[in-house]
């Protein structure tokens, strides 16, 4: 079952982490993070938006790897994440980390999925995206226990031309 929240994604980017992390996120935003709009430490991920604004975050924790839907999202990416705490963290980059949503997850390696969607939408209103539904970004984080593996783009979006 999925629990949907808010999440301010300040400077365009929603963190999902181990609850005991120290890692320091500033270091994984290489050339290639910004092109595939995921950064990947250990313990620690981040989800690059194309809004600065307040993202519609649905997180679902499931048992086994889901079925493949990516025709349904404009992106889509795949990361593996230590959690060794049990107690996976999503929250935008300036949330204060005590007061974030905590997930009980199963302790150990998790394999989490990033599908963006309503991209376009959103990057037209800009600041005024979540403002309705018809123009805020969708972030749905799926999360399951599986071995670590490299990161897998499996579908990615350009943001329009000007």
């Amino acid at each position: 079952m999925a629990i949907n929240l808010q999440v301010f994604a300040d400077y365009c980017q929603i963190h999902v982490l181990d609850e005991g992390s120290e890692t320091d996120l500033g270091e994984v935003w290489t050339e290639q993070a910004l092109l595939d709009r995921l950064g990947v430490a250990r313990d620690a991920l981040v989800i690059g938006t194309e809004v600065n604004v307040h993202v519609a975050v649905s997180v679902d924790l499931l048992a086994s790897e889901p079925d493949g839907d990516s025709t349904e999202f404009d992106h889509v990416v795949e990361a593996s994440l230590h959690v060794p705490s049990g107690r996976l963290v999503v929250m935008g980059c300036t949330d204060y980390l005590p007061e974030a949503p905590r997930f009980e997850a199963p302790a150990g390696w998790i394999r989490v999925r990033a599908s963006r969607g309503n991209l376009a939408n959103a990057f037209r209103a800009d600041i005024e995206s979540d403002e309705t539904p018809e123009t805020t970004e969708q972030l749905r984080l799926q999360a399951w226990p599986a071995p670590p593996t490299d990161p897998q783009i499996i579908k990615r979006w350009s943001q329009p031309a000007a």
